[in-house]
């Protein structure tokens, strides 16, 4: 028996050009961090601190894991803007980081210049 064939996609940051690979079993902040690119901020990894807040701008996408409604809204959700941990993706797709002064929550830090 063969093991089933994980399709693989590019996930690109907007904000600094950097790119890394996401299989669609993955979830995106967890390939983040294993690339070492983009925010490498998290707290719980299980959808309810809001650390891995990001907006999706780009292509399809799963959300995998319940998200907590006090971090992302329905309205949030509808606009792509979700929390990492929680979303595996089905396309390449463009993310962007979501900075104090387009949401009030939170100011992201890169650990590349």
């Amino acid at each position: 028996m063969r093991a089933a064939v994980v399709k693989r996609h590019r996930i690109l940051l907007a904000d600094s050009g950097e790119s890394f690979p996401c299989g669609e079993d993955e979830f995106i902040l967890r390939a983040m961090f294993h690339a070492g690119c983009g925010p490498l901020c998290n707290g719980c990894c299980g959808g309810g601190c809001g650390i891995c807040k990001m907006q999706i701008v780009e292509g399809a996408y799963h959300v995998e894991k319940k998200m907590s409604r006090a971090h992302v809204s329905g309205e949030e959700a509808a606009r792509g803007i979700l929390l990492l941990c929680c979303v595996q993706p089905r396309s390449d797709l463009t993310i962007r980081h979501i900075t104090k002064e387009k949401e009030g929550r939170y100011v992201w830090q890169s650990i590349k210049p």
